[in-house]
């Protein structure tokens, strides 16, 4: 056990980096590119904590995680108690230690922020899981058996944590998938460099593991519709995501090779493309490659291009880099592997050859000017400052809206203009039994978000299962 470090010496530490592959060399690759925390890493890290009596970092925290808690069992290198603490609220750790935007939640809550050095919470967290992976650390099934049933729409991170914490409490839970690997958008939309898929599968059979039953291959809205679902069980959780690509709906996004970003990344990931030449399914991937957006999953798909072949891959953005909505750390990778960032640049028309295929983008200059509704400042075209990007491949991904196909099979299920199913606080729909959260009440948002959604969903459907008499009385309050 580490020895207590008084709290002017804890003060007094500087954060402990994560090593990473040289960026020469992981573009070469599809591996991850953070190397995680050695065990002499992580406790150091976990010494820095000041133990607060109020722990502020909770609160940024939308899974409500005990992270004073777990960070102290990591000092006593409890590490599987540091595991079943955080699992206690958040069923997902190993994802959320890698791919939530920690530094705009629970570490820009810490009180060490304002200092400029947070404590490592996210590192943490993924190193408290890896070890609870390596060391087969598990969660206890309930011996509880309850005689109601729950049928989960979608295999993303509210419908998994949705599912867990209702196994837990001895419901009979189905979660039903439409394609055939299980992880939602966690699976086919975050690229293996940034989350492998073994960390994915790892989390899904916990779900099993709980008695979760998993069907796949399962499109609610064709294969069976909500309605015929809410026959079936007493209770149904829509957390279908929001897989609809949006386009710029400019000229010339008909032509050849111009793709969404679902499609490119589900191409790379659920075709293990990644994998050419051992799995026969590769991407046709041009020499060079414009991805319209600035978000995670811009990047996201830029530096897929690079590794797959691309000799150069542009960022096309009509803001700049400071109102860029992927993390800084995303940025900063993307930067280090020689993607272009085209800042203050809007396309306007995509051209072509007389073959359909791509030849290039026109785009013109921008400069920035009042705040919009976002409170970013709003984009102002530079008139006569139009130019050509020359590329043989195009990706949008300026982001995603709801798929109708599940709303349409919901009879009496509100959604709101956008699409998205309209709740309560309760995460309850206006159709009594069937509830929803993540990205489908929501559009696109954080995965420790949609842990959040399903978490509440779990606890409301406890209480909505547990009045005495009829299910069909008011929702829970």
């Amino acid at each position: 056990m580490a020895e207590p470090i008084p709290i002017p010496e804890r003060a007094k530490r500087l954060p402990r980096q994560m090593k990473e592959q040289e960026p020469k060399e992981r573009v070469k690759n599809f591996n991850e590119v953070p190397l995680g925390y050695t065990t002499e890493d992580a406790i150091y890290e976990a010494q820095r904590c000041l133990q607060c009596k109020t722990p502020t970092c909770e609160g940024g925290c939308p899974a409500e995680v005990n992270i004073a808690e777990f960070i102290k069992k990591m000092v006593d290198e409890d590490f599987a108690g540091a595991y079943l603490t955080i699992l206690r609220n958040n069923s997902l750790p190993a994802v959320c230690g890698r791919v939530c935007p920690q530094e705009e939640q629970c570490q820009k809550a810490c009180i060490y922020a304002k200092q400029g050095k947070p404590i490592a919470i996210g590192k943490l967290e993924r190193f408290v899981a890896d070890w609870a992976r390596k060391n087969d650390v598990k969660d206890k099934p309930s011996t509880i058996r309850k005689e109601k049933s729950v049928g989960i729409v979608g295999s993303g991170p509210a419908g998994f944590t949705c599912a867990s914490d209702l196994a837990r409490k001895g419901y009979d839970v189905t979660i039903f998938e439409a394609l055939h690997k299980l992880g939602g958008v966690l699976i086919y939309g975050i690229p293996e460099f940034r989350l492998p898929k073994a960390i994915v599968d790892w989390e899904v059979n916990k779900a099993r593991d709980l008695g979760v039953k998993l069907v796949t291959d399962f499109v609610v809205g064709l294969t069976e519709g909500v309605d015929e679902l809410a026959k079936e069980f007493d209770v149904i959780f829509l957390s279908n995501g929001a897989g609809a690509p949006k386009f710029m709906m400019i000229p010339g996004e008909n032509l050849n090779d111009v793709y969404s970003a679902n499609e490119f990344l589900t191409r790379s990931n659920l075709m293990k493309s990644y994998l050419f030449p051992e799995f026969d399914t590769p991407i046709k991937i041009g020499e060079k490659v414009a991805v319209i957006g600035a978000g995670n999953v811009a990047m996201d798909s830029a530096r897929t291009a690079l590794r797959l072949g691309a000799k150069e891959v542009h960022i096309v953005y009509r803001r700049t880099k400071d109102e860029a909505p992927a993390r800084e750390e995303e940025v900063h990778h993307a930067e280090e592997e020689g993607v272009v960032m085209d800042f203050l640049t809007l396309p306007v028309k995509i051209l072509g050859d007389d073959k359909g295929n791509v030849t290039g983008m026109e785009c013109i200059r921008m400069k920035l000017g009042e705040p919009d509704e976002s409170g970013r400042r709003k984009p102002i075209p530079i008139e006569n400052s139009n130019f050509v990007i020359k590329a043989d491949m195009v990706i949008d991904a300026i982001g995603t809206s709801a798929n109708p196909l599940v709303a349409r099979s919901a009879t009496g299920v509100k959604t709101n203009k956008w699409g998205y199913f309209e709740v309560d606080e309760n995460c309850a729909t206006s159709r009594e039994g069937i509830f929803a959260g993540g990205d489908i009440i929501r559009g696109s948002a954080t995965v420790i978000s949609a842990i959040g959604d399903g978490k509440k969903a779990a606890k409301s459907i406890d209480a909505y299962l547990s009045q005495d008499g009829s299910l069909r009385k008011a929702k829970p309050k």
